[in-house]
């Protein structure tokens, strides 16, 4: 649901792509335009099918709708995979428990980014997620010595300015939303800081020594299924689902259905736009992406804002933009 991306890594949705690795998908030549517009249109409709399914039908099971999207993933990937159009690594226990640490962070990270959808508006949701990028660089540099320069360093700065204003100015501010993202961000971030090494040791222990698009997305959506099946007990989900009438509802378990769908195309979306383009284009896309998401997610659900507010967000979006130019420059 979101997106960030972090030397090379894609946290889109919280699936991982690592940029050096080659992608398992064949180049097709001359689409580099409509990968990208797949990709653009995948990220954002996937958040706005998330914020329907928890705003406009109030649905009160925000884990339960993670869980049912990555068993969606989980079939689908499975299925290609018996049907031998992709590869995936066995799910050994040596892989497993490599992984498993770094999987309770990504539950983590969109079980908290569902809870504070339900209650911010789409727009200040996209802002907010910047402060992510101001946690990583804070961690790479006490964690990994690794310095930025001055630009930015002022793209972040300007991000923690649009990120403040944003929620004084914002006309629906929701403390407990806005609770969620703030652990989101932090989650996010550590889940940015862990995945490379992470990565790096999983692959030692894989058959084939190596760990593509869609072993990850395996493995991260097949662990997930039982943590996330226990938090919804412990957070009371069943007995909601029980008694809710929504789940009689054959359009709701199609919009659900389609959220899992979503989920699953950023992640092979992502990965042919980064084939046809390269990671440079792909980090600026996915920037610019956040501008026409903010302001379908501020027209479709009626979001009440003010002009101060409005310039927050648009500041921010800007701001994320500065951000990954800066890391381009940074990185050439």
């Amino acid at each position: 649901m979101k997106s960030y991306e972090h030397d090379g890594v894609d946290l889109e949705d919280g699936k991982t792509r690592k940029a050096g690795d080659k992608p398992t998908l064949r180049k097709i030549p001359n689409q580099a335009l409509l990968s990208g517009l797949a990709y653009c249109v995948s990220s954002c409709s996937m958040i706005l099918v998330n914020k329907f399914v928890l705003s406009s039908y109030n649905f009160n099971a925000g884990i339960f709708l993670m869980l049912y999207q990555n068993f969606v993933s989980v079939i689908i990937v499975m299925t290609l995979s018996l049907m031998g159009l992709i590869t995936t690594e066995p799910l050994t226990l040596r892989l497993i428990k490599v992984w498993f640490p770094v999987n309770v962070i990504f539950v983590g990270m969109l079980i908290t980014s569902m809870f504070s959808l339900k209650y911010i508006n789409v727009a200040m949701v996209t802002v907010l997620k910047n402060v992510t990028n101001v946690i990583t660089a804070v961690g790479e540099m006490y964690l990994f010595n690794k310095h930025h320069d001055n630009r930015v360093w002022l793209a972040l700065f300007l991000m923690i300015i649009s990120a403040v204003s944003g929620g004084i100015t914002d006309l629906s501010f929701n403390a407990v939303g806005y609770a969620w993202q703030i652990a989101n961000c932090f989650l996010t971030a550590s889940y940015s800081l862990t995945l490379r090494k992470t990565m790096d040791t999983a692959k030692q222990v894989t058959q084939s020594g190596n760990l593509n698009e869609f072993s990850m997305v395996l493995l991260n959506n097949t662990l997930s299924l039982p943590l996330g099946l226990i938090l919804s007990f412990a957070f009371n989900e069943m007995d909601y689902l029980y008694n809710t009438p929504l789940l009689q509802l054959p359009s709701f378990w199609m919009v659900m259905t389609l959220s899992g769908l979503l989920g699953l195309a950023i992640s092979f979306t992502s990965m042919w736009f980064l084939h046809q383009t390269g990671a440079t284009t792909y980090s600026l896309v996915g920037s610019l992406n956040k501008i026409p998401l903010s302001i379908a997610g501020i027209v479709l659900f009626h979001v009440p804002t003010s002009l101060q507010n409005s310039a927050s967000i648009l500041f921010g979006l800007v701001a994320g933009v500065v951000f990954a130019r800066a890391k381009m420059r940074e990185k050439s």
